[in-house]
């Protein structure tokens, strides 16, 4: 590849199923020059229903081709809208992640979409980090690096991810490196925006609790979430991870709650997550970056004000696009496969030792 800064796209279509992001990023694969244009493709009620059938499904099993046609289709309309990308990093969609004993499976055809495209496109980047004996997950810490760089910081930040799952990143700016021991710590929170959805759908037909409307005028059941909070989980040392479906008790929990209630206890569990979470930082932050889509529930966002001890902002604040960051984050990350740089490290995945992954799809014409 050329020297200095190049293009990348990225596209990122998380476990909330709200739709697909991608976004384009100028960058060498160490430092962010530029951001670039951006854009959104929503998935319809069906696709979403022919994803959702194939959670918690590997390779060959039933369900999983409709839904991989899905995800591609979904990717390559998306796409193909941007020019001037040099190369584009495809995440796919997770459908199961199992890193003790399975492993990893994200569905979506690298290489079927480089040729769609006609550009190359770095795909399948948690498969290395998991057969190295790494978690898989979180990915984004390295770019949540480059972004506390690009907006100033020089103190610790945490960056903090509501989709499905919610996930933490602890940043020391300080450091030159995101691999270099002591810049970094990252691992997945617990549920956020996945078992609200789940109820909203169960219960009242609906995606999602838009801007946390329903949780609003509901109460808190604080025993249901000290309950929650003795999920074996929580008792781990990071860096660990967690599959979407993992935490389905958390349905289970808010059982007796009316629809009301039931979303404050799990919007409250998904604050009172990130607070645990926060007990493993090495040292305090001096903001909490919101990204993702919980950063819109004004409730979620109250409930981590109340149960944080640092500022909670979203990460507009500092500049940056929370819709995006994903997608932003796999654009960069392909750049660094594509220059033999290293993705994860020990203390974003527990891998023992700084490991790029990624497979280099190239077209044929």
């Amino acid at each position: 590849m050329k020297a200095g800064p190049i293009w990348a796209l990225g596209a990122m279509s998380g476990t909330s199923l709200d739709g697909v992001d991608a976004a384009m990023v100028l960058t060498d694969g160490e430092t962010i020059a530029e951001f670039g244009p951006h854009a959104y493709r929503p998935l319809s009620e069906a696709e979403r229903a022919t994803i959702r059938a194939a959670f918690g499904r590997w390779p060959g099993d039933p369900g999983v081709e409709a839904a991989a046609e899905v995800i591609e289709r979904a990717h390559a309309e998306l796409l193909a809208r941007f020019s001037g990308a040099d190369v584009v990093g495809f995440h796919g969609q997770t459908l199961a992640h199992d890193p003790g004993q399975r492993g990893t499976h994200q569905c979506g055809n690298g290489a079927l979409l480089a040729e769609v495209l006609g550009t190359a496109v770095v795909w399948d980047f948690r498969s290395a980090d998991v057969a190295m004996g790494g978690q898989g997950a979180p990915l984004a810490p390295f770019f949540h690096f480059a972004c506390a760089k690009w907006a100033g910081a020089t103190e610790p930040v945490a960056f903090l991810n509501l989709g499905g799952v919610g996930n933490l990143t602890w940043v020391d700016p300080s450091f030159s490196t995101p691999e270099t021991p002591g810049a970094l710590l990252a691992f997945d929170t617990g549920p956020a925006n996945a078992p609200i959805n789940d109820l909203m759908q169960a219960r009242l037909g609906r995606a999602q609790d838009e801007g946390g409307a329903l949780a609003a005028t509901g109460q808190v059941d604080e025993a249901a979430v000290t309950r929650f909070l003795d999920h074996p989980y929580f008792f781990k040392m990071p860096p660990k991870s967690l599959d979407r479906n993992e935490f389905h008790a958390a349905l289970q929990v808010v059982d007796g709650l009316s629809p009301p209630d039931a979303a404050a206890t799990l919007t409250a569990i998904a604050a009172a997550s990130v607070a645990r979470g926060a007990e493993h930082f090495p040292r305090p932050v001096t903001r909490l970056l919101v990204t993702g889509g919980g950063r819109h529930n004004a409730t979620m966002m109250r409930e981590l004000a109340t149960r944080l001890s640092c500022p909670v902002e979203p990460v507009e604040a500092a500049g940056l696009n929370g819709d995006m960051l994903e997608a932003q984050a796999f654009a960069y990350l392909a750049v660094r496969v594509m220059r033999g740089l290293p993705t994860s490290c020990p203390t974003t995945t527990g891998v023992p030792a700084a490991v790029g992954g990624g497979q280099i799809s190239r077209p044929s014409r």
